[in-house]
């Protein structure tokens, strides 16, 4: 498919799967008989969560070549996702990740993306470095460098950016899913970054810094503009290079999952990065778009409108 002349506003790259969660809230995964299938993965749910909002949006991933892989794509087209670069790779099946719902505060995932989930199957020979380059905002996450090809993958499209316009290092620790030592890696990619977010433990594995304040200057260290540390029931905290600061509590809502509410904030950053947006109005937003998410049972199909977020905030 050819690209267009219009620049994507956002291009998220990596982990894509279905999510299975319980029908039935509270119950574990022994006990749950009913389960509703969903498009999963956080930089999918991201552009999902950015789609939702207005943005022109497209992912780069891989899915095995199964009825679950052309399943995930129609639901990206769906949900106003680009997905030409989501192709399918022979040999590993698209990844399933079970969820157990205990809210307010404990949501154990499984995953099951063993021995090797396609989305890690990315190789840099194959990504459209043109069209990478010229999205005003490019996202990616941690696990796109747990492993080879997409490692190289990953910080070849972070190299072809050469800094140039937004681009997002979602910090996106998932011990499960390493089976090597990150820091290196990390520490690459954030050079390569001009914002990163991620929660606090999160940063502590980026940085070796765990408070918030600690962690915001270790990144900006690091190499990045702009630095977003999310602190759970104590809000976010956003630190730019620049000078500016802005901390924004989270907004109360009774939790019914907390799964896929960073990625409804991530989708609102993006929002508000390619406004122009201050950074307290860009997480006031985000803040939002997370506890609406919070306060539902899926991940992708919750992603809210921005007349829904402006609700929230009003």
């Amino acid at each position: 498919m050819p690209v267009s002349s219009e620049p994507f506003d956002l291009i998220t790259m990596g982990r894509i799967g279905v999510d299975l969660y319980p029908l039935k809230t509270g119950v574990s995964l022994a006990e749950a008989d009913t389960f509703g299938k969903f498009l999963g993965g956080s930089p999918a749910n991201v552009a999902v969560a950015a789609a939702r909002l207005g943005r022109r949006v497209a992912m780069i991933s891989r899915t095995g070549a199964d009825p679950f892989g052309a399943y995930l794509r129609a639901e990206l087209r769906g949900f106003g996702v680009d997905e030409r670069w989501v192709t399918e790779v022979p040999g590993p099946p698209t990844p399933v990740t079970f969820c157990e719902i205990f809210p307010p505060d404990d949501f154990p995932l499984y995953f099951y993306r063993r021995p090797k989930a396609p989305d890690l199957e990315v190789r840099a020979e194959e990504l459209d470095l043109a069209a990478v380059r010229a999205a005003r905002i490019f996202w990616m996450t941690g696990t796109g460098l747990s492993e080879e090809p997409s490692r190289s993958a990953t910080l070849a499209a972070l190299e072809a950016r050469s800094r140039a316009g937004t681009t997002v290092f979602d910090l996106d620790w998932r011990p499960m899913l390493w089976s090597s030592d990150p820091h290196e890696h990390y520490a690459r990619a954030l050079a390569l970054a001009t914002v990163a977010v991620g929660n606090t433990a999160e940063c502590e594995v980026a940085t070796g810094e765990r408070d918030p304040w600690a962690a915001a200057r270790a990144l900006l260290a690091a190499g990045v503009e702009l630095a977003v540390v999310k602190r759970g029931p104590e809000g976010v905290l956003a630190v730019h290079r620049d000078g500016r600061v802005a901390e924004v509590p989270p907004v109360p809502v009774e939790v019914v999952n907390g799964l896929g509410a960073g990625d409804a904030f991530g989708g609102a950053l993006c929002h508000g990065l390619l406004a122009g947006w201050e950074p307290e109005r860009t997480l006031r937003y985000g803040n939002a778009a997370g506890a609406i998410v919070a306060s539902r049972l899926a991940c992708s199909s919750a992603m809210p409108t921005l007349s829904e977020i402006e609700g929230m905030l009003s």
